[in-house]
């Protein structure tokens, strides 16, 4: 077990800047926190995990681990005032550093199969809560535009309770020019088809917008609503979440 008792030290200087997309980007790691978590990663790990870090209550996690066994994976203690610095969303529980995988790029031209999500998102806790009821509703795949947010962001992952490590993610770029070379995209507006009487395709696109401007402006986009009584719209991961179901509903 490998000590550090300094904020000078490299590998802690590196790891507080995992708290950031432009971090994560940067040294090609993201720390995976939360009790929950790690143990269902640990049964069946899907990434590389390249360090443990611990404080001085904690015991490690990874040299007892079956599903590791024989691999060498550094374990760092810090104090708990250092750990706590690199525990950005409180957990008090072991963290561990695992390498992301590259997000495929959508092949050009390429057609829906099944349902796949849209997301421009830009704030972490928003995209963590779509994609975790794009897997709970039987989305096949997340898309992810050039404006999204980085899907191994710690509060990504937090609020996604996991589902970002188990959705196939794929990107695009702009997603203006994504809908103008493309058909197929239905967007979730506030003015649309209801998605209650909506005779859901098995195959499509479905976009979520950010929360304000929406798809204001936008052409060629087919659109759904989720109606409401006494308020003009919902939040765009809740209103995601009614559609995802009523589409998991038409299916069944």
């Amino acid at each position: 077990m490998i000590e550090i008792s300094s904020k000078t030290n490299d590998h802690f200087r590196r790891w507080a800047d995992l708290s950031s997309a432009r971090g994560i980007k940067k040294h090609q790691e993201f720390i995976l926190m939360g009790e929950k978590l790690i143990h269902e990663f640990l049964e069946n790990p899907s990434f590389r995990v390249k360090a443990e870090i611990v404080n001085e209550d904690l015991k490690s996690l990874t040299m007892t681990a079956a599903s590791l066994k024989g691999q060498r994976i550094p374990v760092f203690k810090l104090p708990k005032a250092l750990f706590n610095e690199i525990d950005v969303v409180g957990t008090h529980f072991n963290l561990l550093v695992l390498e992301p995988k590259e997000i495929t790029p959508l092949k050009e031209g390429a057609k829906p199969e099944g349902l796949e999500v849209i997301s421009p998102l830009g704030d972490p806790s928003n995209l963590g809560a779509l994609a975790r009821s794009a897997l709970a509703f039987g989305a096949s795949k997340m898309i992810l535009t050039e404006e999204s947010c980085n899907p191994y962001h710690p509060k990504a992952i937090k609020a996604s309770a996991g589902a970002l490590l188990k959705l196939p993610l794929y990107k695009i770029g702009k997603f203006t020019e994504f809908v103008a070379a493309n058909e197929q995209i239905y967007a979730l507006d506030m003015k649309g088809e209801n998605v209650a009487s909506f005779k859901w395709p098995k195959n499509l696109r479905l976009a979520i917008g950010e929360e304000g401007p929406g798809f204001s402006g936008l052409k060629g986009l087919q659109r759904l609503a989720v109606a409401t009584q006494s308020v003009e719209s919902l939040n765009a991961t809740v209103a995601a979440s009614i559609a995802l179901y009523s589409y998991s509903c038409a299916q069944n």
